[in-house]
């Protein structure tokens, strides 16, 4: 018996220091994407700090392609010991419908971490477009129906999706114009071949100030600081309308809890701190955090909307 106590003293020793040994090495945090994009600017800004709360590096590596796919599946196959995070982006929950013969699934293959931010988006349409509000732009149309063009950044992605979730609550009739990325998307939208597009607020902030392209809706549930007077699509004429996008960190599934702890803990005190939440903030990002129960139930709720949008619009994968 005194054997018996002993060792599993022994065991309970050893998983605490296992636990209070959480990070002992360097953390690494894969960005599905190219550098340099959205995600990649907003994690390099919150990662020093989570490894200085840490006391270990937290290294950033991008493993870019079929939409945040392979990188995906990289850290679905990777030990599953707290050390290799995930950014999930909204192309993940796009894709767990969307993609077809996906090598991993959300539900299975990673366990939520925590919630970073949600990307405010914007509605906007070129000047020539007659319309100075959502309502109207609705009535437009309504009127033409097939006539209208929206800007994407490729069949299937955030902009597509968004616009197309706007079409089904609004009953509208568009006609998508899909491009390869972000940057000719919105130059053919600026140049007035196209009418309008759901973009990132980032992308076209300054083209708003401008007066090269007209603002007609948030796409988050708030307005953006840096648009005062700009309404959310909701308050605009489609009540309950939300689309944007979102980042955050997963692990692969089997990661122990207090690597989760951990790394959930010392991000909600980043995305707490003053400047960070201001850098945010400039980057048109809403800061918020959370436990990890709370990120898996919002990316089941975001796998289940999709999927209904992706349905309607019988949209197909490129």
């Amino acid at each position: 018996m005194k054997f018996l106590a002993a060792f599993i003293s022994l065991l309970l020793f050893c998983g605490n220091a296992l636990s209070q040994g959480f990070p002992n090495k360097p953390v690494r945090v894969v960005v599905p994407f190219p550098p340099g994009g959205g995600a990649d600017v907003v994690v390099r800004l919150i990662t020093p700090k989570v490894g200085e709360l840490l006391g270990q590096p937290v290294v950033v590596e991008n493993r870019a392609g079929a939409g945040g796919i392979i990188g995906a599946d990289y850290v679905a196959k990777a030990p599953a010991d707290g050390y290799t995070l995930l950014v999930a982006t909204a192309s993940a929950t796009i894709n767990q419908t969307l993609a077809k013969n996906l090598p991993w699934d959300l539900k299975r293959d990673f366990a939520p971490v925590v919630m970073l931010i949600k990307n405010q988006n914007v509605l906007v349409v070129h000047p020539s477009v007659p319309v100075s509000n959502v309502r109207e732009l609705i009535e437009l149309a309504k009127s033409k129906p097939g006539q209208l063009t929206y800007a994407s950044f490729g069949s299937g992605s955030s902009a597509h999706l968004i616009a197309e979730l706007f079409k089904m609550m609004t009953g509208v009739n568009m006609l998508h114009v899909p491009y390869k990325g972000a940057a000719p998307a919105v130059n053919d939208v600026l140049g007035g071949q196209v009418n309008l597009i759901f973009t990132d607020i980032a992308a076209v902030l300054s083209h708003i100030r401008a007066g090269k392209v007209r603002a007609l809706g948030v796409g988050s549930t708030t307005r953006f600081s840096g648009l005062p007077d700009v309404p959310t699509v909701a308050e605009a004429g489609v009540p309950g309308f939300e689309g944007g996008g979102f980042l955050a960190f997963v692990a692969p599934t089997g990661t122990p809890r207090a690597a989760i702890d951990a790394i959930n803990s010392t991000t909600n005190k980043v995305l707490a701190m003053p400047d960070v939440r201001q850098r945010i903030d400039g980057l048109a990002g809403i800061p918020l955090g959370g436990t990890p129960e709370e990120l898996g139930r919002f990316m089941a709720e975001d796998v289940e909307k999709w999927a209904k949008v992706i349905k309607a619009g019988d949209i197909q994968p490129n």
